[in-house]
């Protein structure tokens, strides 16, 4: 059985994958791509959190609330990145295709 930190771990390389190629397309939204990497800062954010949780509480992150809640801020931000960034893009296709007609 493959446990919970190794595929953590190993799930990282198919994100980076994914952040390789959507960083080399002209169609991705600059501001959901800064989104999707700040997923990075999350994770980065997350794992010496977890660390920490765990040394000085004996507990996982995910029962030490104030710094579970600390390192989510990370990923709502990220979010929000991204629902912003696609929500310019359709915005501006949405006037392209105005001044189209």
């Amino acid at each position: 059985m493959i446990s919970k930190e190794t595929l953590f771990a190993l799930s990282l390389f198919p994100y980076l994958g994914f952040l390789w190629f959507i960083s080399r397309t002209q169609q991705m939204p600059r501001l959901a791509l800064y989104g999707f990497y700040g997923t990075l800062v999350f994770v980065a954010v997350t794992i010496p959190a977890g660390i920490y949780a765990q040394v000085h509480y004996g507990k996982s992150l995910a029962n030490v609330d104030w710094l579970h809640g600390g390192a989510e801020v990370f990923l709502t931000l990220a979010n929000i990145l991204v629902v912003l960034g696609f929500r310019q893009a359709v915005i501006q296709e949405k006037e392209v295709g105005r001044d189209e007609k």
